[in-house]
């Protein structure tokens, strides 16, 4: 049955993949003569744009677009095109709601409402409340393992895995950043950016887990485990942001690396005796159960929140309950290595 579910997930995200190069809003010939029309005209029904407005040599009348607008909402990017396709999409899905047809996407994406220029507000806010728990579970064990639990006489701390668990925190920070920076404008750059930086982070999660689970300490042994897995994620990394944006191959690694990882902290929570196992236990199955959220897809309610907002809530305890671990892990490997030195 397991094995069903995880072939069903990968139907999904493939089928996830390649919807966005194509989605069936786009193919609307009613959207497709609204955004042309919008173009020459730089309207859509009463709404004017006024870096749509063109003189007869193609050329905006007023000088750029970017800079006919205030210096703070400059950020957000918008063009011709990027307003045409947005406000036509929205009267679009209005008329098809009058006549009782559900939402499909766009370009790949449900149809959002923006907030003072972000295009997936809840998600943004999702994001940025997810960077402030990795800061505050990074901030709680740093305190624990530097300020409370005694060193060793080379004034180094007793846990073996303290450097990796700071490293860890750096890139889940910045792959949460670059999560809230992504769903508030999507463009190529912040694109590569957000998948660029989850796919750092599973490659270094993944190093983690190995060398926790296994034991290892040895320098040279952990070179042995992270040189390879650095240079596959490197090279995977490379190959998105200067060959190929491949979106179902950046799944499928994806989705590798994370069940990997998640099938070795589930083995090494059934077979040790660690105190804190249930923590995992809890984030191992929490986290498969959020992967549902990916798989049943749903158009954004009062188009703000949709499965993959949800997605992000999610993450948030899941977060805090992963770095409680971390503090009871240091503590407890601190006090066996005490005892073991008396």
């Amino acid at each position: 049955m397991a094995r069903r579910r995880f072939v069903l997930f990968l139907v999904a995200l493939s089928c996830f993949a390649g919807s966005l190069k194509a989605s069936p809003g786009d193919a609307d010939p009613v959207y497709r003569g609204c955004v042309e029309e919008c173009e020459k005209t730089g309207c859509v029904g009463e709404k004017c744009f006024q870096h749509c407005t063109f003189s007869s040599d193609g050329n905006p009348i007023d000088g750029p677009w970017y800079l006919q607008e205030p210096l703070y909402i400059q950020w957000k990017q918008w063009d011709c095109l990027s307003d045409c396709r947005y406000h036509c999409m929205l009267s679009r899905e209005e008329e098809k709601h009058k006549l009782g047809y559900q939402p499909v996407k766009y370009h790949g994406k449900w149809p959002f409402k923006r907030i003072y220029g972000i295009q997936e507000p809840v998600s943004v806010a999702l994001s940025a409340l997810n960077l402030a728990v990795q800061f505050h579970g990074w901030v709680s064990f740093f305190i624990l393992v530097h300020y409370k639990l005694p060193f060793r006489p080379n004034k180094k701390t007793y846990y073996e895995y303290t450097g990796l668990w700071n490293i860890y925190a750096v890139f889940a920070m910045n792959a949460w950043f670059w999560s809230a920076v992504f769903h508030s404008r999507d463009v190529d750059l912040t694109e590569k950016l957000d998948y660029s930086s989850a796919v750092a982070l599973l490659g270094f999660s993944l190093i983690l887990a190995i060398i926790r689970a296994f034991n290892v300490r040895l320098e040279a042994a952990r070179v042995m485990v992270a040189a390879p897995l650095i240079a596959f994620v490197t090279t995977h990394i490379l190959y998105l942001n200067f060959y190929q944006l491949d979106y179902g191959l950046n799944i499928k690694v994806c989705v590798a690396m994370g069940i990997i990882q998640m099938v070795i902290w589930a083995v090494w929570a059934g077979i040790t005796r660690h105190p804190a196992r249930w923590k995992l236990w809890v984030v191992v199955l929490g986290g498969g159960l959020a992967m549902l959220l990916e798989i049943y897809d749903f158009p954004p309610y009062k188009g703000l929140v949709d499965a993959h907002a949800l997605w992000h809530a999610t993450t948030i305890p899941l977060t805090y309950l992963w770095w409680s671990f971390a503090r009871d892990d240091s503590e407890f490997r601190t006090n066996a290595l005490i005892k073991k030195t008396k």
